[in-house]
Order: C-alpha cells, then sequence, then structure tokens
C-alpha cells in the first residue's frame, strides 16, 4: 500500500520528531501523485486534520491559497520566516491558517524589495504586539513605531514602483509609435 493512500496520518506537534520517518518519507512527504503537494492532510480534496482545535493543511493547499511554490514555502521555513506548526508522524508539514497569514505578510513584501532579514523583523514585531505575553507601554510603542515605521518604507516603495511603471508604460507608448510610424511608412 502506498503511503499516500494510507489515510490521515496523525499530527507531531512542532519541535518534536516523528519515529517512522524513513529516509524516502522525508522528500516525498510533501508531494503528490502529480508533482504538487495534496489538499488537506488526507490527500487531494480531504478536509484540513483539526488538531489541538486548529485545522491544519499540508504543503500543497499553503500553496494554492498563498499563490507561492513549493519550493518558495520551504525556502522562507529554511529561512526561518515561517515554520510549519506540526508535522504528521509520515513527515507532512503542516500549516494552520496563521501560518499562511505569515507567508501572505512575506509575499507582500517580496514585490517591493524587502529583504529576508526585513520581513523577519517585521514578523516578529507583529507576532509580540499580537502575542499573549504582556507587554510594557514602552516596549509596546517601540514595536508599534517599528511596525510604522515597515509602513512608511512601503509607501517609499510604491511611490518608486509608480514611478518606474510610468517609465515603463511611457517606453512601451514610444515603441508603439515607432511601430506604426515604420508600417505607415512607403515602402
Amino acid at each position: 500500500m502506498d503511503s499516500m493512500d494510507a489515510g490521515p496520518p496523525d499530527v507531531v506537534p512542532k519541535g518534536t520528531e516523528a519515529t517512522d520517518l524513513g529516509a524516502a518519507d522525508l522528500g516525498a512527504a510533501d508531494v503528490g501523485a502529480a508533482g504538487v503537494g495534496a489538499t488537506g492532510v488526507g490527500g487531494a480534496g480531504a478536509a484540513p486534520k483539526d488538531v489541538d482545535g486548529r485545522q491544519h493543511m499540508q504543503i500543497g493547499e499553503v500553496a494554492a491559497r498563498t499563490e507561492l511554490s513549493l519550493r518558495t514555502i520551504r525556502h522562507y521555513e529554511e529561512a526561518g520566516l515561517v515554520l510549519p506548526s506540526a508535522r504528521s508522524q509520515g513527515g507532512f508539514r503542516l500549516y494552520t491558517d496563521r501560518d499562511v497569514d505569515r507567508l501572505m505578510v512575506i509575499r507582500r513584501m517580496k514585490p517591493l524589495g524587502f529583504t529576508l532579514e526585513e520581513m523577519r523583523d517585521l514578523l516578529d514585531a507583529t507576532d509580540r504586539l499580537d502575542g499573549d505575553g504582556d507587554l510594557s507601554d514602552a516596549e509596546r510603542a517601540v514595536l508599534l513605531d517599528r511596525v510604522r515605521g515597515f509602513e512608511t518604507a512601503a509607501g517609499r516603495k510604491i511611490d518608486d514602483l509608480r514611478v518606474r511603471l510610468s517609465r515603463a508604460e511611457e517606453f512601451a507608448g514610444t515603441l508603439r509609435s515607432r511601430l506604426r510610424q515604420a508600417e505607415a511608412a512607403p515602402s
């Protein structure tokens, strides 16, 4: 029986190791028969697995929801930006909606040219602001200033992109005009 047909795997919380992982399981655990991660924990079309009151989904569903490739999601995991909330005993990466939200922040920062370190810094600040831990007024003010700094930087980067887009549109317009002139000229 193929391990993909075995039904929903049991979940191993993040930070613990599955004892039954073989070397072959680690490389193929996230990839279904078509080379794309299966939707849900039980394979294509399965609902996400509820663990500790939280819904978990496999990397393929996360990729579909975020429009990021499996390779990109794994890269962000290796960089420590988004770690799977759990792993199944079969080695499947399992993510929550919160993990997907983090990936969406990263996806939105990337085209603006933010570095991985800047992404990590913003995620750390928002995690601390959203966390259950008690923050002093001073700590909260510092974190809010960090987030405001990112908001300001994003605004500047968007303005720069608008200027670049305008220049690119002017260039394309120039090419269209030249083509029309060349096509209208007698041979």
